[in-house]
C-alpha cells in the first residue's frame, strides 16, 4: 500500500539542503508574485536568500491570514495525563532514562483538572501522555475520551502513533484531532535521539498521518523539533508530507506547529540554532504556501516573541500549559515535560489578543457526539 515514504524515499536530505541555499533574490521575488505556490517557491521563501524580504512576507502572510481566518486566534490548553514511557528520547524530560517520579492520573484526577480548564473558558482541550502502551494505551485514551468528551466540543491527543483500527476507534468516542510531529526527518539523526523505544521505528512513526488519514480522523498536526537538525530541511519534508497528505486525504483538516528545543530535564542542546527572524519566517513561508493551514503557538516561545507573532499567520494559540500530570489542579509541584517560556495566565493572553483588536475563540466547532 501506498504511503509517504514512497514519496519520501524519492528526497535526498543533503541535495534538498543543497538546493534550498542555492535559492537566488530572483527565485525570492518570483515566489512572492506567485498566486499559488508550490514547494520549490516554499525553498525560495525559507532560504537565506529570503532573509531581505521578511517584510514583505509578513505582510503578505498577515493579509492571507485575515482573508481566510479574518482577526480571529483559536485558544487551547494541553492536559497531560501520564509521563510514562518507555522511550528513550535525549530531548525529553519524560524520557525513560530519566529517574523522575513517573504519574499517570486517575479518573477522578483528569476530572479535577478538566474542572480548572473549563472555569477558565478552554473549550478545545489537548490530551497528551508519555509513549507506554501497557498504562497509557488504548484503552487508557479511550476511557479518557468517555470521560471528558461531554466537556469539550474538540479533543485533540498527542500520544503514541497507533494503528488506523485504534483510531477509528477513537473517533468513534470523540476524538477529533491527532497531532504527530516526525521530530526530525534526517534519518540518521532521528535514530540518535531515539536509541529504544516503539519511538526508535522511523518508518512507523513517518507513516502514522497515513493510518489517520485512512481511519477518516478530522484534523491531523505535522512538525518538526527544530534544533535536532537543520531547520530549513525539516520545514521542506514537513511541508512536502503536508501536500502529499492534502492531496491524498482532502478531507481532513491540517494543522502545522513549530515546536524549539526547550530546556528540561536532562537537557539537550540544540544542534542547530533556529533563531527569532528564522521561525517569523517559517511561520510566513508556511502561509505563504498555504492559505488554509492552520499554525499554531505554544507556550514554548517567549511572551514578547508571541505578542509580536500573533498577527502574521498564527491561528492558534496556547496559554497557562502544564506540561506535566496533574500540573493545574492534581499536583502543581510534579516535573515538566520541558520548560515553558510565557507564563501568563489565560486571562492575561486573552488581554494581550484583545488589545491587538484580535477576537479570541474558545469554540469555534462543535462534533455532533454529545
Amino acid at each position: 500500500m501506498k504511503t509517504f515514504k514512497t514519496t519520501f524515499d524519492t528526497y535526498n536530505w543533503d541535495e534538498t539542503l543543497q538546493s534550498i541555499f542555492s535559492k537566488t533574490a530572483a527565485d525570492v521575488v518570483r515566489a512572492l508574485g506567485n498566486s499559488k505556490r508550490d514547494l520549490e517557491d516554499f525553498k525560495a521563501l525559507i532560504s537565506p536568500a529570503a532573509r531581505p524580504y521578511l517584510e514583505q512576507m509578513a505582510q503578505l502572510s498577515q493579509m492571507l491570514t485575515q482573508k481566510r481566518f479574518g482577526n480571529t486566534m483559536q485558544m487551547y490548553a494541553p492536559m497531560y495525563l501520564s509521563n510514562e514511557c518507555q522511550n528513550i528520547c535525549t530531548y525529553c524530560g519524560f524520557s525513560m532514562t530519566n529517574k523522575i517520579p513517573r504519574r499517570t492520573l486517575t479518573d477522578a484526577e483528569i476530572l479535577k483538572e478538566v474542572a480548572f480548564l473549563k472555569q477558565k473558558g478552554y473549550d478545545h482541550i489537548l490530551l497528551v501522555t508519555g509513549e507506554a502502551n501497557k498504562t497509557v494505551g488504548i484503552d487508557y485514551i479511550k476511557n479518557a475520551l468517555q470521560l471528558i468528551r461531554s466537556h469539550f466540543s474538540n479533543i485533540t491527543i498527542e500520544v503514541q502513533p497507533l494503528d488506523k483500527e485504534d483510531y477509528e476507534l477513537l473517533i468513534e468516542n470523540g476524538l477529533y484531532a491527532v497531532l504527530v510531529y516526525q521530530e526530525t526527518y534526517h534519518r540518521d539523526e532521528y535514530k540518535k535521539h531515539h536509541p529504544k523505544g516503539k519511538k526508535s521505528n522511523f518508518d512507523y512513526r513517518l507513516d502514522t498521518p497515513d493510518r489517520l488519514g485512512k481511519a477518516g480522523i478530522h484534523k491531523i498536526g505535522l512538525g518538526a523539533l527544530f534544533g535536532l537538525e537543520d531547520w530549513r530541511a525539516d520545514s521542506f519534508f514537513t511541508a512536502l508530507h503536508l501536500k502529499y497528505l492534502q492531496k491524498t486525504y482532502w478531507k481532513t483538516k491540517y494543522s502545522i506547529s513549530f515546536p524549539r528545543l526547550r530546556p528540561h530535564s536532562g537537557g539537550l542542546e540544540p544542534k542547530v540554532e533556529m533563531t527569532d527572524p528564522d521561525l517569523v519566517q517559517l511561520i510566513c513561508a508556511f502561509r505563504l504556501l498555504d492559505e488554509d493551514v492552520e499554525l499554531s503557538m505554544s507556550t514554548r516561545e517567549s511572551e514578547v516573541f508571541r505578542n509580536n507573532i500573533v498577527h502574521l499567520g498564527i491561528t492558534s494559540i496556547s496559554a497557562e500549559s502544564k506540561t506535566n500530570p496533574g500540573g493545574y489542579a492534581v499536583e502543581p509541584e510534579s516535573l515538566e515535560q520541558f520548560e515553558i517560556s510565557d507564563e501568563r495566565s489565560t486571562e492575561e493572553i486573552a488581554t494581550m489578543l484583545k488589545s491587538q483588536g484580535i477576537e479570541v475563540v474558545w469554540k469555534d466547532w462543535a462534533n455532533n457526539w454529545q
